[in-house]
This record gives C-alpha cells, structure tokens and sequence, in this order.
C-alpha cells in the first residue's frame, strides 16, 4: 500500500521533465561556479578540478543541454536511444569542462532516468540501461588515462547512485507488479466463488422442482387411462412445479443482468427470494407429490438476515428433494428450532436411509458450503434406527439475538 502514492507520482510527472530540470539545475551551478571563481581551478569535480572551458567548449557544452533535453524529451517513447543521450550529454559536458571524471552532478540526469526505466519498463531494459552507464562510467576515466593519471572516486560514486536508483526502481516496479498479480488472482477468486453461488442456487432451484414434475408426470402416466381426474390433478401439480422453476430462473437471470448500464430492455421484474416462511408451500407441493412432509417449529420465530433465510429454506429444499428423490418413503419430519443464537434445522426420514453418501452428491456438498459459508455447523448420514438425518446449526448476529 505504501507505494501506491509513489506509484501515482510517477503517472503523473512525465519522466523526461525530471531528468531535464535535473540538468537544467547542474547546468545553473555549473555557470554560478564558473562564474564565482575567477582563476582556472574550478570545484566541480573536487578532488580533480576542471578547468575553464574555450569557447569551443562552450558550444561542446551547448550540445550536450541540446543533446540531453532530445533525450528527456524521448525518455518516454524511446527509453534505450533517448537514455543513450543522456549519457552522451553527461560525457561531452564532462569534457567540455575539462574535467578527469564525471561528476556525479553531470551524471544525475541519467542516474534519475535509470531509476525510472526501472520502475516503470521490463527489467532487461533497464539492466540494458544500467549496462550502458557502466559502460560510459569505465569508458570516460580510460580515455582520459591516455592523457595523464586519473582517479576513480567520482565514477564510483556514480556507480554507487546509479545502483541505488536502479534498486528503488525495481522496488518500485515489483511492488506494482505484485498489487497487479493481487489484484487479478482477486478478481479469479470472486468470479470463481460467484459460480459456485450460481450453481449452488440453480442446482437447489431446479433439482427439487425436476424431481417433483418427473414424480407427478410418471403419476399421470400410470393412470391417465383409469382414473383422468387424478391425472389432471398430477399435471397441474407439474404446471405449478414448472411455473415456480420458470420464476425462479428469471428471478437468478435478472439478478446477473442488472450490472449491465447498457441494457435498453428494460429491468427484469424479480420477485422476493424464498426464506423460511415458504416451507409450508414447500410441503404443500411436496405432498402433491406423495411424500408427505410434517413441519414442527419451535422457539420464537423472529426476522432473520436474508442470506441466512435463505441459505436455511435452500438446505430443507434440498434435503426433502432427496427424501423424494432417494429415500423411498411416504412421509419426512422437518424441525425448525429458532434458538437465542442459532437456528437449528433438521430433517428426518424413515427411508432406506442410502439415498445418497455424506459428502457425496452435488446436492449435499453445495449444503454443506453454504452451511460453512455461514460459520455453521452441517451433518448428513444414516441413522442406526433406520433412515436418514440432515442437520444444520446457523448462528444468529448479535442484532436478532
């Protein structure tokens, strides 16, 4: 988090109008210096002075502002060539003023500009960058060595600032490229848990009401032929069955396309998301069905949250679906307790007890997330006395407590 302002500083100061007031502020000193000592010797490049440029230094000295300003102004577009200018610029200006060594006053245009290669480009091209300032800091000493003894110290300290600034850069550059990296494996995770709640919602949706419609319309089937009233009875329990998956899919579609600014058809009508109060409708349709489902609550009902309602009406769908699905009996208890912390849900049957394994089954494994997502606690599996058993504990926030 700490370099995020860093980060942003670097946006919005264009790189080439650093190094340019850099040299603009060196080429300022440079003229006050020259211009406040009236002898020969000059303290810029101190142990090793320089001395008082000619006029053909001067104009040298002129090219290399020209020179380096082309570079800064390029530094964005072209970062090797305009960083290669910078380098000639500090080496002509070096020259011009008959200094030894490069002064790291004259170097610290590219020393800023090697920091920023490396905080914002690839890091072969600023370590192609900090290869050609190594290369100009060994050059110029070599060529100055045929002319007389020369010392090293200003070139080291130049190394030293160029090495500093290329670290800060890299820093700089890592730390952006692990917020990226965050950043995206974020954005995985949440599309990844989204479906996982779509297909949670669709499977608890779209499995019980299947079930029911293929239970009624192999019902009607049987005795379409001796007994049509009760057909027509099996049938519109199909049409009720079909007719609450219908809404019950728009209602999920229209929930995914309203972060869509740019539809023009219109807002999806979607109608309330089913919680607790609609287990009775649940048994209703069931017992329509052939299993008959007996519903006992206890405690005092009060309003729960949202997510837990319907988390909490989704695990006793789910577990009479399996009851109809699985169990091979006529009849299921369902117990809803709404205690002072939690709500405890559980069903039971008296089936064959092996309709499906603990943790086997999209159906039980998408209960037993939902249960965890909550921080609650799940169980499915046979009882010793026959049949098989779900239960579910769902602690209540502190607000309906």
């Amino acid at each position: 988090m700490s370099v995020l302002p860093s980060l942003s500083l670097l946006r919005r100061v264009p790189p080439g109008l650093c190094t340019s007031l850099t040299w603009c502020a060196a080429m300022v000193y440079v003229l006050a210096v020259y211009a406040s000592f009236p002898g020969r010797s000059r303290p810029i490049d101190y142990p090793a002075a320089g001395t008082s440029p000619s006029g053909s230094g001067w104009l040298a000295l002129a090219v290399a502002t020209a020179v380096t300003l082309v570079g800064s102004a390029a530094l964005h577009r072209r970062p090797l060539p305009a960083f290669a200018l910078l380098l000639v610029g500090a080496f002509t200006a070096s020259m011009a003023l008959n200094l030894k060594q490069i002064p790291i006053l004259l170097f610290l245009a590219a020393v800023v500009a090697l920091g920023f290669l490396a905080a914002s480009r690839p890091r072969r091209t600023s370590l192609t960058a900090a290869a050609m300032a190594l290369g100009a800091l060994v050059g110029y000493p070599s060529l100055q060595l045929l002319a007389g003894p020369v010392s090293t110290t200003a070139e080291l300290a130049d190394a030293l600032s160029g090495a500093v600034a290329w670290l800060i850069g890299n820093t700089v550059r890592q730390a952006r490229d692990h917020a990226r990296t965050s950043r995206a494996q974020a954005a995985t995770q949440a599309a990844t848990a989204e479906r996982l709640r779509i297909a949670r919602e669709l499977h608890d949706l779209v499995a019980h009401n299947i079930g029911i419609i293929a239970l009624q319309a192999g019902a009607a089937r049987m005795v379409i032929d001796i007994d049509p009233p009760s057909a027509s009875q099996a049938m519109t329990a199909v049409e009720a069955a079909g007719r609450d998956t219908l809404a019950g899919l728009r209602r999920m579609l229209g929930a995914l396309r309203e972060a869509e600014p740019d539809d023009l058809s219109g807002p999806v009508p979607l109608g309330p998301a089913p919680g607790l109060a609609d287990v009775e409708r649940l048994a209703t349709a069931t017992a329509a069905a052939g299993v008959r489902v007996e519903v006992r609550w206890q405690g005092e009902r009060r309003p729960i949250p949202p997510e837990i309602d319907l988390s909490a009406f989704r695990l006793v769908q789910e577990s009479i679906t399996n009851v109809v699905r699985h169990a091979g009996t006529g009849s299921c208890n369902v117990s809803i307790d709404q205690r002072p912390e939690e709500l405890f849900i559980e069903v039971l049957d008296c089936g064959r007890g092996c309709g499906t394994a603990v943790g086997s089954g999209y159906g039980l494994m998408g209960l037993r997330e939902r249960v965890g997502l909550l921080d609650g606690e799940f169980s499915a599996g046979p009882r010793p006395e026959g049949g098989f058993r779900v239960t579910a504990r769902l602690p209540l926030p502190t607000g309906v407590r």
